[in-house]
């Protein structure tokens, strides 16, 4: 695991590849990827629980999450721990294990201010670039907003996975059982209107391969994947 709070340091070269896979919520970009890193032997980095475990920690200490300067002083001072293994999705903030607490609606709620301070992404950015540089895996599958753009645009392997908008909607309701479909797919619809802000995760940027799962269950969006990633990698280190 890797502290923020180290992230400030140079860039370093990586050392693994970046399989970078951005998409919108409800897009299933974090159960894909966590399936294609299992199927390659890869490490997985959720960008999001960085973003949501900084939401938790300016909450924690009392800051309003959506003033700028309160949330930068958070970051400041932002002891996350987050690991590359697939199957161990702990989130650690100094001591605490906040891997449960980063899912709360209150958190979900507050993320998207956090996320839109263009001083804490490039910080974040950072150490997301460092994790992959240190990472004992021959690849990291990378997920998030703005992966293919933003922290990797010279990533070997760059994809868009998306689908139709009430697709996500209904596959996140599922997601959340109990919760009204209704409000899930509002909240959805919501937090794509207030990232988008920030950056554009619904439209592929050159040279990034699109994988729209709307026809496609759930191992079907796998091997499109894995079928992307295999090509690409392929014709780099052939």
């Amino acid at each position: 695991m890797t502290d923020l709070s180290t992230s400030a340091e140079q860039t370093v070269a990586a050392g693994a590849d970046f399989i970078a896979i951005d998409g919108p919520a409800g897009s299933g970009k974090s159960s894909v990827s966590k399936a294609v890193a299992r199927a390659l032997g890869f490490g997985y980095l959720d960008t999001g629980s960085a973003y949501r475990a900084l939401a938790w920690h300016v909450i924690d200490r009392g800051a309003d999450t959506a003033d700028a300067d309160a949330v930068l002083a958070a970051a400041s001072d932002f002891p996350v721990r987050l690991g590359l293994d697939p199957d161990d999705r702990t989130v650690q903030v100094g001591d605490v294990d906040v891997t449960e607490a980063i899912r709360e609606p209150r958190v979900s709620d507050a993320v998207s201010g956090v996320a839109r301070v263009a001083e804490v992404r490039e910080q974040v950015n950072r150490l997301f670039r460092r994790l992959v540089a240190d990472a004992p895996y021959p690849a990291v599958v990378v997920e998030g907003r703005d992966i293919t753009t933003v922290v990797a645009p010279d990533a070997p392997v760059r994809i868009l996975l998306t689908a139709a908008p009430e697709v996500r909607a209904a596959r996140r309701a599922g997601e959340l059982a109990g919760e009204n479909a209704d409000a899930v797919a509002a909240a959805l619809h919501r937090r794509d209107a207030s990232d988008s802000t920030v950056v554009d995760f619904l439209n592929a940027a050159d040279g990034v391969e699109v994988v729209d799962s709307t026809e496609l269950d759930f191992p079907q969006t796998i091997d499109a994947v894995l079928t992307v990633i295999e090509r690409l990698r392929g014709a780099q280190h052939g």
